[in-house]
């Protein structure tokens, strides 16, 4: 039984290979990796700030 290949999620091309599954190469790989480090994906939670990044009284 094989595994139908399933479209790269970053260009649509099948994701054939299986070294970079889900993704189709290394390029759509690292693409989806700096959109995560860049803040493009993210988890969105209930959770309030942390205090570090809340403006400081004067």
């Amino acid at each position: 039984m094989t595994r139908a290949a399933k479209p790269c999620p970053v260009c649509g091309q099948p994701a054939a290979v299986e070294t970079y599954r889900p993704f189709c190469s290394k390029r759509c790989a690292d693409v989806d990796l700096h959109r995560w480090l860049g803040g493009v994906y993210r988890v969105e939670t209930n959770e309030p700030p942390d205090d570090e990044d809340a403006p400081q009284p004067e």
